[in-house]
């Protein structure tokens, strides 16, 4: 297979990856390392350069993170573009994807680990949505191992939670005013731009199309989950979906 690509079911950073391999409709096998094993996985697939995934195999090439995967699939597959023609325009976009990648996603991940790894039954449903039985049992079992670390990794305390609503909310004020009275970030059309934002709202949103979703969280997720949506960039959020996450592409 040309294309095969390493990921964590639950991560908007993968599913921003994701979201680019079906837009574009490039046929890609998935794989997900079990949980504790993603770090090494990456490592040994980038050669030391990622320690995290997304990873992608591109005709004999690996890349690893988000950012670098879709430029080197719009290379790979220019049409449809996630990047505006004109080049003032690209620049903007690739700005907005900077910002919700660097300021959005890292509170989304800290909120939903913060009020998931308390629940080793949750954690194992929410990064295991499509495994087995056995497999969900053998996560549920490593839980209590993994938890200390991801708290330390990801600096999840109940202080961090706190600020990390508060930002993600103003991360969806910035969409509200990006978009003003428009339907897209930037130049009137789907881009990178709104592909990102859309993508790295989840796993806190949950909009028909959204691929991993586990079967049930926590009362603060659905909470903000409930606010976010009840606002006018929830549904913008919903819009992206509906309207450019299309199926997906994955060969199974």
């Amino acid at each position: 297979m040309a294309v095969e690509l390493w990921h964590i079911e639950i991560s908007h950073y993968n599913e921003k990856v994701r979201w680019a391999l079906d837009f574009k409709g490039i046929a890609h096998r998935r794989r997900a390392p079990l949980p504790g094993f993603t770090g090494p996985v990456a490592l040994v697939l980038t050669r030391g350069a990622q320690r995290r995934t997304p990873v992608l195999r591109l005709d004999g090439r690996t890349i690893g993170d988000s950012t670098a995967i879709i430029a080197a699939l719009e290379q790979y597959r220019p049409a449809p573009p996630l990047y505006p023609p004109d080049a003032p325009a690209r620049r903007r976009a690739l700005e907005l994807e900077d910002f919700f990648d660097e300021r959005l996603a890292p509170e989304v991940r800290r909120f939903v680990w913060a009020h998931t790894l308390g629940d080793a039954s949750a954690t194992a449903e929410t990064l295991m949505t499509r495994s087995g039985p056995a497999t969900k049992r053998l996560v549920r079992a490593l839980v209590p191992l993994m938890a200390p670390a991801v708290r330390r990794d990801y600096t999840v305390n109940e202080e961090t939670a706190r600020r990390a609503r508060e930002r993600i909310v103003a991360a969806m004020d910035r969409v509200e005013a990006e978009l003003g009275s428009g339907d897209y970030l930037v130049g009137g059309a789907f881009s990178v731009a709104d592909l990102t934002a859309a993508a790295l709202f989840t796993p806190v949103l949950c909009p028909p199309g959204r691929q991993y979703a586990p079967p049930a969280v926590s009362a603060p997720i659905l909470e903000l989950r409930s606010e976010l949506e009840q606002r006018a960039g929830g549904e913008w959020v919903a819009t992206m979906f509906a309207r450019h996450r299309g199926v997906s592409a994955e060969v199974a």
